[in-house]
């Protein structure tokens, strides 16, 4: 990662929600304030996004998993839930629109210390005030204790939370990733929305296409993947953290609740996945 700057795929995730609110005018995720965190390149990053017509599928996961997780987020605060933890949170800008707030709902943005830098002086810049609510806490998953980040900055760790781990995962080796799930699973009636990819050998031509040229810019951009996972190791791996109620949308099951397509309008094949998992207290 640049010094002083987001991460490449920080920027790009931004871009792509940016993307789908002038393309799809917001059909399926609205988030008014992408455009403004991407800063002065904010047009180029779109436009080098949506040339390819084939960007799309990955255009529309980007906005179905910020509004898959933000919709288990509001199931959460209405069973009384009031943290919520962005991990990884680069350019997310949920805390600028938490709808929650008037419920109490406190946010910890949790990142690498250069990105969340980036983005409090771009909210600066943008006169977008920090808003009520929101705590940053500095944590590199690579190398610093979750847990430990999160308690230094307020979290109360005996009280249930909400975690938002979007884009991350599959920039982790496995060791940061089994770390991070055992630091949710302390937190009493903990739940957890996180993306990760199946191997690409699994997918089917024209998508594994699409995939690989998006894993070969973010290896470029020295954020290469590491971690791949099966749909079946995925929900092992979670319910090895005590983590058994879930959720798992592939691009079929997106297609069906967000886009309106048929329930048996596509096969169920390997694409990227956005899980929804939670504690059975």
């Amino acid at each position: 990662m640049l010094e002083r700057q987001p991460s490449r795929t920080a920027l790009g995730a931004a871009g792509y929600r940016a993307a789908h609110q002038m393309l799809e005018d917001g059909a399926v995720f609205r988030d008014p304030f992408a455009h403004a965190m991407l800063g002065p390149a904010a047009d180029a990053i779109i436009a080098g996004l949506s040339a390819d017509p084939g960007q799309a599928p990955i255009r529309l996961f980007m906005a179905a998993r910020s509004r898959f997780a933000e919709d288990q987020l509001a199931a959460a605060v209405a069973r009384g839930v009031r943290q919520a933890v962005v991990l990884g949170a680069g350019l997310d800008t949920f805390a600028l629109r938490n709808p929650h707030v008037g419920l109490g709902l406190k946010v910890f943005e949790v990142d690498h210390p250069e990105t969340q830098a980036w983005k409090r002086r771009r909210l600066a810049e943008t006169g977008l005030p920090l808003p009520a609510g929101l705590t940053f806490a500095a944590v590199d998953f690579e190398r610093e204790n979750l847990g430990q980040g999160l308690a230094a900055a307020g979290f109360a760790t005996d009280q249930p939370a909400f975690f938002i781990w979007l884009g991350v995962v599959p920039y982790l080796g496995r060791a940061a990733i089994t770390a991070t799930l055992e630091e949710i699973a302390r937190v009493p009636q903990a739940e957890v929305v996180l993306d990760y990819s199946e191997p690409l050998e699994n997918y089917p031509p024209a998508l594994r296409a699409e995939m690989e040229v998006v894993a070969a810019w973010a290896a470029t951009m020295g954020e290469p993947w590491l971690s791949h996972f099966d749909r079946a190791e995925m929900s092992q791996l979670l319910s090895a953290h005590g983590l058994g109620e879930q959720e798992d949308l592939g691009l079929a099951e997106i297609g069906v609740r967000y886009l309106g397509a048929a329930p048996d309008a596509a096969p169920r094949a390997p694409t990227p996945h956005v899980v929804w998992a939670r504690r059975a207290d």
